[in-house]
């Protein structure tokens, strides 16, 4: 399940610290390497009007993505999905929705590039921790932007220190996260004081604690990437444009000039691109600058403001015309009219091709691209999160289809899942129940079914097909054809026939059966594979940073040697269906040889046999808890094992102990229990909590699908 695509997220230490023109160098690196790359941007501010980084990215680089795909959320939009709790409020439902995401994007690119949010949320304070936690979960390292403009007061010391000390608080706050940094550049930087901030950022901001060091560049500040167009100050003014050219509105404002003096004193303050902003009856400032633009001699103005709602007449406009100066119309005074420009600043647009091309070459002289190419080969993130584990379960489930049923229409939860599952494109459903009562559940909940198959086991031509398996089966019990046709009137050994004679792939059920009301069919009619006499229960333990195999938390009290064995090999081939290296740890209350007992001689019978079956798994045991995930503590315990401190599977000696630890690690290790994975069956057939959610269903059937893209369909 683990993907190949790559990702890389640029996010900025706070507004206005030039993100784009990192992207855009990145991407222009990553062009001349990378076959389908494509950008996304997680949250945004509107929908109203394409993001500006995502039209310049998209353009520029002929990229195969729609403005739909290429933004997660607005923030009303994050919003609404961020949960309110007595600890505060929970973003995992956001981060879900944003991961979910770039995982669809993944599957038809090579290359995401994730550019941050712009510090115009609610709360830009906390953007910064919002971008970490959205990395991590993205498994994407991280190239930190952080500013380096000088306030124009600070000398050379303090403006250095300041960058250094905002590169070290935003490594912290990546490093607290769990973030892997790839680099820090330092953008908007005088060339004056370059060398001296990056300096400062080597010494100080760097690195992200121990000894281990990024690389720091530096960009420098280059003033026309931060002007406004003419065309973008008619949009922040909301003025009308009454003359002017495309290509004359795409011009960079160079300045701005209040026009209240004599035409003869404008005349000499006029210089290139200068937008003048003037009262709409000033016709002689009109015609001075109308003059200076068609004059090879004298600099080119970028444009007129006329202000207080006065605009020339069309005489007067045919005559200003055919200097191709662009006017704008606006109703405020000027002075209000100047105060509203202070601050503003333009974006790089695809059609700003000296923008693009100025940055481009600052980034290049700033970057060593190189050295940064490399690093994007080499740095990884190992950190895999509940977020990151449960998108690669639903891509892995969506990328080979399969048909699951679910015996449990009477259930809303069940319903709504559907419906959820449906949106994800996860496997096609087969839902039991008859039509015109589960239709009529499905539109009381305001639910949409889409392509789910409503299958009555009372009329379905299905019952008549499989009645003579069922009894074929159970016929050393005396169960006749007619009694196994009355059986199949029970919802979940109709599920479980259809699953057995292939006509589906997967049975879903427990939301309102019994765990044994779902396992009995199984292990009467599937039973389980061979090497395995016991059906078992896993729990996939989604940590901040990793995922774990815990098993046996859910079936079996007290498993003999022999059984527990075949509990091991079996949590170990889950391991592997859900993309997890295993490494098996048989956990018991004592290390190695270090404690004796009937307890402790079960574990260590059990972990001999299981390295007489498979010599190849790397195995551990007995060992302690501590010992088999802590690497210092397995280290001491267990020198030169190489499970010890690294275990990805925990097989657990009894139920009461594995149920217990899963429930502790659960609640007090701010980890995500997903399952139980009823394991050793020959087809899967998965078990839900009553007490499940509506999530709980979604992820159960994508588990239920992926298992069986890897069972083995051995006969019976």
């Amino acid at each position: 399940m683990s993907s190949a695509n790559q990702r890389l997220y640029v996010t900025a230490d706070r507004a206005g610290a030039g993100k784009t023109v990192v992207a855009l160098g990145l991407l222009d690196l990553l062009a001349s390497s990378v076959r389908r790359p494509v950008v996304f941007r997680p949250v945004v501010s509107s929908r109203d009007e394409p993001d500006p980084l995502v039209e310049l990215l998209r353009h520029r680089y002929d990229l195969d993505i729609d403005d739909d795909d290429a933004v997660g959320l607005t923030w009303s939009e994050a919003a609404a999905l961020v949960d309110t709790t007595d600890a505060g409020p929970d973003p995992r439902r956001l981060v879900a929705t944003i991961v979910e995401r770039v995982e669809r994007l993944a599957e038809r690119s090579d290359f995401v590039l994730v550019v941050g949010t712009d510090f115009t949320g609610p709360s830009p304070a906390t953007e910064l921790d919002l971008n970490a936690l959205l990395a991590v979960n993205l498994g994407a390292p991280v190239v930190v932007v952080v500013s380096g403009a000088g306030a124009g007061t600070e000398d050379t010391a303090a403006l250095s220190d300041r960058v250094a000390a905002a590169a070290r608080e935003a490594g912290s706050a990546l490093a607290a996260r769990g973030c892997t940094k790839l680099a820090t550049v330092v953008n908007r930087v005088d060339p004056a004081h370059r060398e001296e901030v990056l300096e400062a950022v080597r010494r100080d901001g760097g690195h992200t604690g121990g000894a281990t060091r990024h690389p720091v560049y530096a960009v420098d500040d280059v003033p026309l990437l931060s002007a406004l167009t003419v065309g973008e100050v008619a949009s922040v003014l909301g003025g009308a444009v009454l003359t002017g050219s495309d290509s004359a509105l795409e011009r960079e404002v160079g300045g701005y000039l209040a026009g209240s003096a004599h035409a003869d004193v404008v005349l000499r303050l006029l210089r290139e691109g200068t937008l003048l902003v003037t009262s709409g009856d000033r016709l002689d400032l009109m015609l001075v600058s109308a003059g200076a633009a068609i004059h090879r001699e004298l600099p080119t103005p970028g444009g007129l403001v006329l202000t207080n709602g006065t605009r020339p007449d069309d005489l007067q406009l045919t005559l200003l015309r055919p200097s191709g100066l662009p006017m704008i119309s606006v109703p405020t005074d000027t002075y209000t009219t100047i105060h509203r420009l202070e601050g503003a600043t333009g974006a790089i647009r695809p059609t700003s091709q000296r923008k693009v091309t100025a940055a481009l070459g600052a980034f290049s002289a700033g970057v060593d691209a190189e050295e940064l190419a490399e690093q994007i080969r080499l740095v990884r993130t190992e950190a895999v999160t509940p977020a990151m584990f449960n998108a690669r379960l639903l891509a892995a489930a969506r990328a080979d289809r399969r048909t699951i049923v679910l015996p449990e229409s009477e259930d809303s939860r069940v319903l709504r899942a559907a419906e959820e599952l449906g949106h994800l494109d996860v496997a096609d459903l087969v839902l039991l129940g008859r039509e015109d009562e589960v239709r009529a559940r499905a539109d009381r909940l305001g639910v949409d079914l889409g392509s789910a198959r409503i299958v009555d086991p009372a009329t379905s031509p299905l019952r008549e097909e499989m009645a003579p398996v069922y009894a074929e089966r159970r016929k050393h019990k005396g169960v006749t054809l007619e009694a196994a046709a009355e059986q199949l009137l029970d919802p979940t050994y109709f599920g479980t026939l259809m699953v057995e004679t292939g006509h589906a792939d997967g049975m879903v059920s427990g939301a309102t059966h019994t765990t044994a009301a779902t396992i009995r069919p199984a292990l009467e009619v599937i039973k389980t594979t061979p090497g395995a006499s016991r059906v078992s229960g896993a729990f996939l333990m989604c940590l901040p940073d990793r995922v774990l195999v815990f098993a046996d938390c859910a079936v079996n009290l007290d498993p003999t040697a022999e059984e527990l064995a075949g509990i091991a090999l079996s949590s170990a081939e889950t391991a592997r269906a859900f993309g997890v290296e295993p490494r098996v740890a048989m956990v018991s209350y004592s290390t190695g040889t270090s404690g004796a007992g009937v307890d402790v001689d079960k574990v260590r019978e059990a972990t001999r046999l299981v390295a007489e079956r498979a010599p190849d798994l790397p195995l551990a045991g007995p060992i302690q808890y501590d010992a088999a995930v802590d690497p210092a503590t397995g280290a001491a315990k267990m020198p030169g094992n190489p499970v010890a401190g690294r275990a990805t599977v925990l097989v657990f000696p009894d139920l009461n102990t594995g149920n217990t630890t899963y429930k502790a690690v659960q609640r007090t290790g701010d980890a995500v229990a997903v399952g139980p994975v009823l394991q050793g069956l020959r087809r899967p057939v998965n078990d839900l909590s009553r007490g499940c959610t509506v999530a709980d269903v979604v992820s159960t059937v994508a588990i239920t699908a992926v298992q069986s893209q890897s069972k083995e369909q051995t006969p019976a």
